[in-house]
C-alpha cells in the first residue's frame, strides 16, 4: 500500500476569498465591540467576589430569586467548581463594604441553610479602570515587540505580514466575547496574550520555511513558493493545533464555571491563528511584493575585491 506524504493544496489560489471574509469579519467585530463594548467582568469594573459553601448541593435557580428579591439584584451566581460551592458576583454597592456584603449575604442565603462564607475579594473601580488600561497596553507591547523581532529575524514585510494577522486574531478571539456577552475578565485577557504567542510561533515556522524554499527554489514564483511550504508545515501545523486543543477541550468540558471563559478563548485563539499563520499572515506578505531579492544577504561594498587572490 502507497501512503502520500506530501500534499499540494492551493492555498494561495483561495487568498483573496479567505482575507475579504476576514476583512469583513473584522470590520463588523471593532464596530459591534465599539457600539456595545464587552462585558466586563468584576475584575475590570470593580465590585465584591464572595465565595459561599454549602453544606448541601446549591440550587442556583433559588439562589438567584433570593438576591434578585434584595439590594444585589444585578448579582453573577455561578457553580464554583463543586456543585456545593457558589460565587457571588456582586457590583459596586455605595456605603457597603466588603463585611457589610457578606453579613446581608448569610441574612440572606443562610436562612434556608447553614452556608459557609470562604473567601471575600474587593476590586475597587478604579482598581479595575487601570486594570483594563494596563491590559491594552500589554497587548499593544506585545504586537510592537512581534513587529521589531520579526523585521530583525526575516524583513519588514514579513514583520508586517506577522502583526496583522495577530491582530486579526485577537479581534476574532475577542469579537467573539463582544457577540456572546460572555464575561471577559483577567483570565480572558491572559488567554488573548497567549494566543498572541501561540499565533506568532506558528507563524514563524511557516516563515522559517518560506525563507529556505526561497533559496531553494530558485525558479519558482513567490506564490508557489509559498504554497510549497505551508504544504510542507501542514502536518506539523495540524499536529500541533490538535494536540493543544486536546487539552484546551479537556479544561472546557471539566475545568468547570472558573475556567469556562478562560479555555473557550483559548481554543477560539488557537483555531483562528491556524487559520491566519496559513491565509493572513502568507497572503499579506505576498501582497507587500515579497520576494528572493529580499531574503538574500547584503553584500558589502569591497567584499568580492577583498575576496579575490
Amino acid at each position: 500500500m502507497k501512503f502520500i506524504t506530501k500534499t499540494n493544496f492551493d492555498f494561495m489560489g483561495k487568498r483573496r476569498i479567505a482575507c475579504w471574509l476576514s476583512g469583513i469579519s473584522s470590520v463588523v467585530l471593532v464596530v459591534l465591540f465599539m457600539v456595545q463594548g464587552l462585558n466586563y467582568g468584576i475584575d475590570f469594573t470593580g465590585g465584591t467576589i464572595v465565595e459561599v459553601g454549602y453544606t448541601q448541593e446549591a440550587d442556583l435557580t433559588k439562589v438567584r430569586n433570593i438576591l434578585v428579591q434584595s439590594e444585589f439584584s444585578n448579582a453573577v451566581v455561578q457553580y464554583y467548581g463543586a456543585a456545593t460551592d457558589v460565587l457571588v458576583r456582586i457590583p459596586p454597592h455605595e456605603g457597603l463594604n466588603s463585611a457589610d456584603i457578606s453579613n446581608k449575604l448569610i441574612e440572606l442565603l443562610g436562612s434556608s441553610q447553614s452556608i459557609e462564607i470562604r473567601r471575600v475579594e474587593f476590586v475597587g473601580p478604579q482598581v479595575g479602570d487601570e486594570l483594563r488600561e494596563d491590559g491594552g497596553l500589554a497587548m499593544i507591547y506585545a504586537l510592537l515587540g512581534i513587529l521589531l523581532y520579526v523585521a530583525i529575524r526575516f524583513q519588514t514585510r514579513f514583520a508586517i505580514g506577522a502583526v496583522v494577522a495577530t491582530v486579526h486574531d485577537v479581534i476574532i478571539t475577542v469579537g467573539f466575547f463582544v457577540v456572546t456577552r460572555m464575561e471577559f475578565d483577567l483570565t480572558v485577557l491572559a488567554a488573548v496574550l497567549a494566543v498572541i504567542g501561540y499565533s506568532l510561533n506558528d507563524t514563524v515556522v511557516v516563515f522559517d520555511r518560506i525563507r529556505e524554499n526561497f533559496h531553494k527554489l530558485r525558479k519558482a514564483t513567490p506564490v508557489e513558493v509559498m504554497n510549497v511550504s505551508l504544504n510542507e508545515t501542514l502536518s506539523r501545523t495540524i499536529m500541533t493545533g490538535l494536540t493543544t486543543l486536546l487539552v484546551l477541550v479537556a479544561l472546557f468540558l471539566f475545568g468547570g464555571e472558573t475556567l469556562l471563559a478562560f479555555s473557550t478563548a483559548l481554543i477560539i485563539g488557537i483555531l483562528i491563528g491556524t487559520y491566519s499563520s496559513i491565509y493572513i499572515a502568507s497572503p499579506v506578505t505576498l501582497a507587500l511584493g515579497v520576494s528572493k531579492q529580499d531574503l538574500m544577504p547584503v553584500v558589502k561594498e569591497g567584499t568580492e575585491a577583498d575576496n579575490r587572490p
